[in-house]
């Protein structure tokens, strides 16, 4: 068995979230070696490092997972081809009813549908949206607007098109493979959230790093 069959190269994701408070190797990481029954003792590793009691976020450094590795295969190599701090976010394996999940989304459908038509009626009014379509009809037809022509007709069906056309969502489906912009958002805010609690973990004194920081 030459060197680089005994290398084994690790990829751990910036935020990885667990089950059970017994984390392996395989829990947290992509495992690759040359060595495939080495690749598996490696992936069913304990890690002693990962020290989870309750659920929440846990911020862990890759070499603590180094230093497991070694604990217990001292003649391997560890790459690592991933993040060098990362958070492990444990929660509990527990499905609330059903009926909790509807009504979580009825409500958040309420919240959104009633703020959007607030926010659209409030910018029809200051921008007297009635008044400007009365006016462009006058001017391009000559005869006063009854307040329903074919300019609010257009306005609205294409306010509810552009809407779903720049969430890219329809009936629970999306219109194309991208990203809605709601979905980037959030991408961008947990990817800041996580960036923050390693940052913050990092300027703990080293005892209470230890097995990883919540």
């Amino acid at each position: 068995m030459n060197k680089e069959d005994q290398t084994v190269h690790i990829k751990i994701d910036k935020n990885v979230q667990i089950h059970d408070t017994n984390v392996h190797v395989r829990d947290i990481a992509q495992v690759e070696c040359g060595d495939k029954a080495m690749e598996a003792k490696v992936k069913s590793l304990r890690l002693d490092s990962v020290q989870v009691e309750k659920p929440g976020r846990y911020v862990c450094s890759v070499m603590g997972i180094f230093a497991d590795i070694h604990r217990s295969f001292p003649e391997v190599a560890v790459e690592n081809v991933g993040e060098d701090d990362f958070i492990i976010t444990y929660e509990k394996p527990l499905q609330p009813p059903v009926w909790i999940s509807y009504l979580k989304t009825a409500a958040v459908a309420l919240i959104a549908f009633f703020g959007a038509a607030f926010a659209i009626m409030t910018f029809n009014n200051d921008v007297d949206i009635p008044k400007l379509f009365g006016q462009l009809y006058l001017q391009f037809t000559g005869r006063e607007s009854d307040g329903f022509t074919i300019l609010e007709l257009t306005y609205s069906v294409g306010l509810g098109l552009g809407i779903l056309i720049f969430f890219n969502h329809f009936a629970g489906k999306k219109l194309t493979k991208d990203p809605t912009p709601m979905e980037v958002e959030m991408r961008l805010y947990e990817d800041e959230v996580d960036t923050t609690l390693i940052e913050a973990s990092r300027r703990k004194p080293d005892k209470e790093k230890r097995g990883g920081s919540k």
